[in-house]
């Protein structure tokens, strides 16, 4: 059965609001059950007034997921405006891989993919295990109290992927900085643009200096790669490190955050990564799945029609694939809302999933294996020093986490 144009379907009063705010930080918004119940495929309202459908279980996400006909270009009319201004935001988008489709996406992806393959992080683990010791090594000589955020969870990936690109460490304060100003969808549209245009003068003046003065850095060998290729451009070069660095610090720093409040809020679940070590890889895709921070990451345009359930999503449609609603429907995920450090939890979609599925999943992954267990190591008895209700969540954040974690030992 086929489905009417989005513009001439239910009136706007009828249809739920997106995005939707999680009442739970340990919970996805209810709305996403309630929609999977009645139809996983449903129609919902921006914030700009237009029309969207809104995928919830995840047999659809995966489907839609691996689907060419489904654009990932953010300058397509209509791609799905989560915040306002994203016309302006594409000022900025040189070099953005995530928001190119097809053979121009997969052919920058390849000259990246070499330097995130699992053996390759695995050469890396040595330092990531340094980065982690030295962190908390500090946070144990100047605590008691400490703040998680500023002595772990943001200081170890940022000193990772600024080794890896060869972005000084010093430099961190301005870069996280505009990072949390493009994130945060309270910023209005020209603080967002700023922010982003600043990283991009930032780092076009990075990539400058490394085509005369190359270093042992992912920066500096895709100029050469890119030469080699006769397809170097400087901006494009920007744009392409510009989101390795947001998505190399911002998203695993989150993640050590609300992994780590989690398992201390459920002291079960971490007695038995602490009785048996071997777990906390497992541990690791749960606790991806559980949290699923990057929701709505994965919204894509339609640029055929396409028949799916009993629906039609029409080219020019757009299409919000949520990955916590995908992560938590119990048809993939027996009993979703409960954190099981031994559930098998690999087909989860935290990292997107087909053409655009993450490419420093297993970077983020390694990550957050070291962080959890040297931290729970080395600290044994570490524990919030407020109740979980008084944590400042980031609720109004493209990526979900937490701001400050106050810890005590």
């Amino acid at each position: 059965m086929g489905s009417p144009m989005l513009s001439e379907d239910l009136t706007e009063q009828s249809l739920p609001t997106f995005p939707m705010k999680r009442t739970c930080p340990f919970a996805p918004p209810p709305p996403y059950g309630e929609l999977r119940e009645a139809d996983p495929i449903a129609t919902v309202l921006l914030p700009n007034g237009k029309k969207a459908w809104l995928i919830t279980g995840h047999t659809y996400a995966r489907r839609l997921l691996t689907d060419g006909r489904l654009s990932s270009n953010r300058t397509n009319p209509g791609f799905p405006e989560l915040v306002p201004g994203l016309a302006k935001l594409a000022s900025q988008s040189t070099g953005f891989m995530s928001w190119m489709d097809a053979e121009e996406h997969a052919g920058h992806r390849r000259l990246l993919t070499g330097e995130f393959t699992v053996r390759k992080v695995a050469g890396m683990r040595p330092r990531i295990q340094q980065f982690t010791d030295d962190a908390i090594t500090a946070m144990l000589r100047q605590g008691p109290p400490a703040d998680l955020v500023e002595a772990v969870s943001l200081p170890v990936p940022s000193l990772v992927i600024c080794d890896l690109l060869g972005v000084p460490y010093d430099d961190r304060a301005f870069f996280q900085q505009r990072t949390r100003t493009i994130a945060d969808r309270r910023c209005d549209a020209e603080q967002r643009t700023g922010a982003l245009a600043e990283l991009r003068g930032y780092l076009v003046e990075l990539v400058t200096k490394k085509e005369t003065d190359p270093g042992d850095d992912v920066v500096s060998r895709l100029i050469a790669k890119y030469r080699a290729a006769d397809r170097y451009e400087r901006n494009h070069l920007a744009g392409t490190a510009i989101l390795l660095l947001i998505a190399g610090h911002e998203s695993t720093a989150n993640m050590i955050s609300l992994g780590t409040v989690a398992l201390l809020q459920n002291p079960g679940q971490l007695a038995k990564l602490r009785a048996e070590p071997a777990l906390m890889r497992g541990a690791v895709e749960e606790l991806l799945r559980f949290f699923s921070i990057s929701d709505p990451a994965t919204s894509r345009v339609a640029v055929e029609d396409i028949s799916i359930g009993d629906h039609t999503i029409h080219a020019g449609d757009g299409v919000i694939i949520p990955n916590a609603a995908a992560n938590h429907d119990p048809a993939a995920f027996a009993d979703p809302g409960n954190l099981d450090v031994q559930r098998d939890a690999r087909q989860h979609v935290a990292f997107g999933y087909g053409a655009h599925q993450c490419l420093g999943q297993n970077l983020a992954r390694a990550e957050l294996e070291i962080a959890y267990t040297t931290l729970f190591d080395r600290v044994p008895d570490l524990h919030l020093t407020v109740p979980l209700e008084e944590l400042p969540f980031k609720d109004d954040a493209n990526i979900f986490g937490i701001n400050q974690v106050p810890v005590a030992w």
